[in-house]
């Protein structure tokens, strides 16, 4: 699928070509739109971040390996001095305008205090949990966050928050539910302050994994039509009021991609319990098939990835649905013949989407 940069390339080039516009201002679009996408994505800002975390991780399966012949003193000083060589290094990165190298070395001295808590834990004997220990390490990720205001170090503070709420969920979850929407409401604003749009979508999709959390130890019915409404009640608020709403929550205009995914995992909870209930069971599919095409005329003009969600959302539903009824098949050439059904549907509905999509005119946004 081309990027939106070679789309604009080839775009401009035909409107230069049917003059519409001259060649100068066709050339600044295109520089413009180049800038815009390499602060969006830097493939070797990635792998920088990749190594980091590879390289964390050796120092520490090291470490830990030498653990015993290491004296304590040394032991101690050697944990700190990686902490703290790695945030000052990145700072100093930093300050020359290393950005991504600057990230990779917070990113290590975030994995090596993770790693001395749990090493100086077991050299001391220290009580306390995992569940504990894990929370620990996320303060102190979100804290070097908000001072050195670090997208990837938020970033990876919402992850350690993720893995921290899902052991949580497993052993103990009664206290869980209140205090990781504290967190995720703090994350969201340190994300603010290191203006990490990532972080902010990962909170997102942690909060939906959460809800998935709560149902699976409360009622997953009720919560998965509870995720689903509130899901849609957000999309329409999105939809309806664009710029006030980007405005606050600063996310490209993906909003409504979230809430469409959220939609679709509430509903897939509640289908989950209504397998035996035919009737019920029938009608929370064809909301579930109302609710995908009202996003696709709504907003699946201005967002690729939500038009794709969408017909992923749509073939998994109809697959759902064809494994439940699949003991009612007769025989091989019934399966066959389902089958093909279910293919044409497919086909038949993204076709028609697509041609409604493509005669709408354009009304604001970004194609995501």
């Amino acid at each position: 699928m081309p990027s939106y940069v070679s789309r604009l390339k080839a775009d401009v080039s035909r409107w230069v070509e049917q003059g519409m516009i001259d060649q100068a201002t066709g050339q600044l679009l295109v520089a413009d739109a180049e800038v815009r996408n390499e602060r969006s994505f830097n493939f070797g800002s990635v792998l920088a971040i990749m190594a980091a975390l590879l390289l964390g991780a050796a120092i520490l399966l090291l470490v830990a390996a030498n653990w015993e012949a290491i004296p304590r003193l040394v032991r101690v000083g050697t944990l700190f001095a990686l902490i703290f060589g790695f945030y000052v290094g990145g700072a100093w990165l930093k300050q020359r305008g290393r950005d991504a190298l600057a990230e990779a070395c917070w990113l290590i001295a975030a994995a090596a205090f993770g790693g001395s808590i749990a090493l100086v834990g077991q050299m001391y004997h220290l009580s306390g949990d995992e569940a504990s220990a894990i929370l620990t390490w996320c303060a102190g990720t979100a804290l070097a966050a908000a001072a050195l205001r670090s997208s990837a170090l938020t970033v990876a503070a919402v992850a350690i928050a993720m893995a921290w709420m899902v052991m949580r969920g497993i052993d103990d979850w009664d206290i869980v539910p209140q205090f990781y929407l504290v967190m995720a409401a703090a994350f969201w604003l340190i994300s603010y302050w290191t203006q990490s749009r990532p972080a902010r979508h990962l909170i997102l999709l942690s909060l939906i994994l959460y809800m998935c959390i709560v149902a699976a130890h409360h009622d997953t019915i009720a919560i998965g039509i509870a995720l689903a409404i509130g899901s849609a009640l957000l999309f329409i608020l999105a939809t309806r009021a664009p710029e006030p709403v980007e405005r606050i929550v600063l996310l490209d205009r993906r909003l409504p991609v979230h809430c469409l995914l959220g939609f679709l995992v509430g509903l897939a909870l509640a289908q989950i319990d209504l397998v035996d209930e035919g009737g019920r069971l029938a009608l929370a599919a064809v909301v579930t098939f109302g609710g995908i095409a009202a996003a696709l005329i709504i907003a699946g003009r201005e967002s690729r990835m939500l038009r794709w969600l969408a017909y992923t959302g749509f073939g998994l539903e109809l697959a759902f649905i064809y494994a439940v009824m699949i003991g009612t098949m007769l025989g091989t050439a019934g399966l066959f013949l389902a089958s093909g059904v279910v293919l044409g549907i497919i086909a038949l509905f993204i076709i028609r989407i697509e041609r409604r999509i493509r005669a709408r005119p354009v009304q604001g946004g970004q194609g995501a």
